[in-house]
């Protein structure tokens, strides 16, 4: 006879393949710049990645979100062409950009917490406002941080730079994370996923 904690910490096949399910996702919103290669601002890409980590966060809950966002970055770093414009490898780790990939771990989990505590719909429109500013507040970072550590920085390269080549994609992650939270509202009563 299991008890309830054994049966809450299992991982069932269906979980399985909602976690898997989302991984691949993001392997295709990290590379809709390879279909608009116009959509590169400052080295950054502007990818549907932000997006499909909210949402895997608000459908799946924080545990299923953060695995399924895990389970995508190993498969990068394991040498599959997954990451933007098909990279992939364990070199990506020095990539300026690889604090956007570690951040989306971050934003699934944030995005599902909020959603376990709050279930209505203002609870997973917040739930994928506060998941974005953890996503550009530690992927941002990242980026300036690499530049100045370990990338070659590109001339008269600042913070305040960083932080403008974000302004691009701010407004499209807005509304996409406005929508995840509606579309995951809508999705997790249909999905039933266990949380």
């Amino acid at each position: 006879m299991t008890t309830i904690v054994e049966r809450k910490s299992r991982i069932r096949a269906t979980d399985i393949t909602y976690c898997g399910m989302f991984a691949a996702l993001m392997m295709i919103g990290a590379n809709i710049t390879s279909f608009v290669p116009f959509l590169v601002v400052g080295g950054v890409p502007i990818t549907l990645q932000t997006f499909f980590a909210i949402l895997a966060g608000v459908i799946l809950g924080s545990r299923l979100g953060a695995i399924s966002m895990t389970v995508y970055m190993f498969i990068g770093l394991a040498g599959a062409p997954v990451f933007s414009r098909f990279s992939g490898g364990f070199s990506a780790i020095l990539s300026p950009t690889f604090g956007f990939i570690l951040s989306f771990i971050f934003v699934a989990y944030i995005a599902g917490k909020i959603i376990e505590k709050n279930g209505n719909l203002k609870g997973y429109i917040t739930a994928a406002l506060v998941a974005m500013s953890v996503n550009y507040l530690f992927g941002t970072n990242w980026l300036y941080a690499a530049y100045k550590l370990w990338a070659s920085a590109p001339d008269a390269f600042t913070y305040k730079i960083a932080w403008l080549w974000m302004l691009p994609p701010l407004p499209k992650d807005i509304l996409l994370a406005v929508l995840a939270g509606i579309f995951g509202h809508r999705m997790s009563k249909t999905l039933k996923v266990r949380r």
